[in-house]
């Protein structure tokens, strides 16, 4: 009988049978009659274990020669092993080798964060960086589930943009057949016109910052998805945040837990994502904050002291509400109570994460709009379409960003966002 093709995280489907596994040599030992070979093929790692009594000699002298990383297709017999990571092991019976690997540059000793980053390409084979990228998987899927399931429909917004969503200073200028244009910063001006035609939206995809920053937690592109809801208050907006993380966090739990071992995530915090989370607005933060002995400018943005002074006191993230509007942007409600607030909240991750969500209920008022407009010293005529969701059918309205990066630095337990996507573009790498 021929042996079965299978994949990795398939094998305890196989006890007892004969099976192939098509992938690369992740590392291998050899003690007297038997070598240890450790495959991997993009779905996990499992060991095999070849003997001479197991194969002909010429099989057992090519598994001595193979180096790190070429590629093999291995038949073997599927032994239940719970000592095993993934709790089998493989006694093969065939080699073939497909591809020798040239000296692998990624050893065993410790690498730079730079050279890394040059062999990112190779990186990403790591144990350390497929578990990351699969648990951003399982937050994309995440994210789309959401959505999906409560009536929401998928927008697709431009890249290109005439005119920035949320001032000038950071954004990539292109040449656009002789104009200028804009790589997008968020899809959310055209997220409020996708939500006038279908009531629930989200558009997901890459967003663009010309920041010249080299934090830990700054990327110049990354993906965020917005989701935009009509006749919504900032309420219904927080609601919606505070529900929808809960979600990805409860996801990844289930369905990555053992790519968060692999990372050494304690995973009992994330168990404790759980609503309602603690809410409060600008002004109480920043009592919190100068309580937790960090200096606060009351009317100042929160910048990375404040944030991880705030996530570090709870074990769940925080929603601040209700900002100084002169901060926020053009597009926010003012508080009808008292003008000089934004209806805006941004959550704040716990553990240090910093924001993961910026939201708002949006003015909905055309002539406010168009007041806004010219405080903030913005080209009127780039804006007429977005205008004209207020003179055709205006409705309270709102909605947030969630950006997948920090997200899934948070859940991963990663230090950097360099590791959170599989090519980071940052202030000077743009390589490979």
């Amino acid at each position: 009988m021929a042996p079965i093709d299978t994949i990795i995280t398939k094998l305890k489907q196989h006890i007892g049978k004969e099976v192939r596994i098509k992938g690369w040599l992740y590392n291998k030992r050899s003690k007297g009659k038997i070598h240890f070979l450790e495959i991997r093929d993009g779905t996990g790692i499992v060991q095999g274990v070849m003997s001479t009594g197991d194969v002909d000699e010429e099989t057992f002298t090519l598994a001595d020669k193979i180096t790190r990383e070429s590629s093999i297709i291995v038949t073997g017999t599927v032994h239940q092993d719970d000592r095993a990571p993934g709790g089998v092991e493989l006694h093969l019976t065939g080699l073939e080798l497909v591809a020798m690997s040239e000296e692998y540059p990624l050893g065993k000793k410790e690498h730079g964060p730079d050279f890394l980053l040059n062999n990112r390409h190779l990186w990403l084979r790591s144990k350390r960086q497929h578990a990351v990228i699969r648990v951003r998987h399982a937050v994309i899927k995440a994210i789309r589930d959401f959505f999906d399931d409560r009536d929401y429909t998928l927008v697709d917004t431009p890249i290109f943009t005439p005119a920035a969503c949320e001032g000038t200073s950071t954004l990539f200028e292109v040449s656009y057949f002789g104009e200028k244009a804009y790589l997008t910063q968020s899809g959310q001006l055209y997220g409020e016109a996708a939500a006038m035609a279908h009531g629930k939206i989200y558009c997901f995809g890459p967003t663009f910052r010309a920041e010249k920053s080299k934090t830990r937690r700054h990327l110049t592109e990354f993906w965020m998805v917005e989701p935009e809801i009509a006749y919504a208050t900032l309420d219904d907006v927080m609601d919606v945040a505070e529900e929808f993380v809960e979600y990805i966090a409860g996801f990844v739990v289930k369905t990555r837990r053992a790519e968060l071992e692999t990372l050494g995530r304690d995973i009992s915090k994330l168990e404790a994502v759980k609503r309602p989370f603690p809410r409060m607005t600008y002004q109480e933060a920043c009592e919190k904050i100068k309580s937790l002995g960090v200096e606060m400018k009351d009317g100042d943005d929160f910048g990375a002291p404040q944030e991880t002074a705030l996530g570090d006191s709870s074990d769940k993230p925080i929603m601040i509400h209700h900002w100084p509007s002169a901060i926020k942007a053009f597009y926010m409600k003012r508080d009808a109570d008292n003008p000089s607030l934004a209806l805006g909240v941004d959550m704040i991750a716990p553990e240090g994460y910093g924001e993961i969500i910026g939201g708002a209920q949006r003015e909905e008022d055309l002539n406010l709009m168009l007041q806004r407009i010219k405080e903030h010293d913005l080209p009127m005529e780039a804006f007429q379409w977005y205008l004209d969701l207020r003179r055709f059918g205006t409705v309270p309205h709102g909605g947030f960003g969630l950006g997948v990066e920090r997200t899934v630095a948070w859940l991963c337990g990663i230090e950097h966002l360099r590791e959170t996507i599989p090519f980071p573009r940052m202030l000077h790498r743009i390589y490979p």
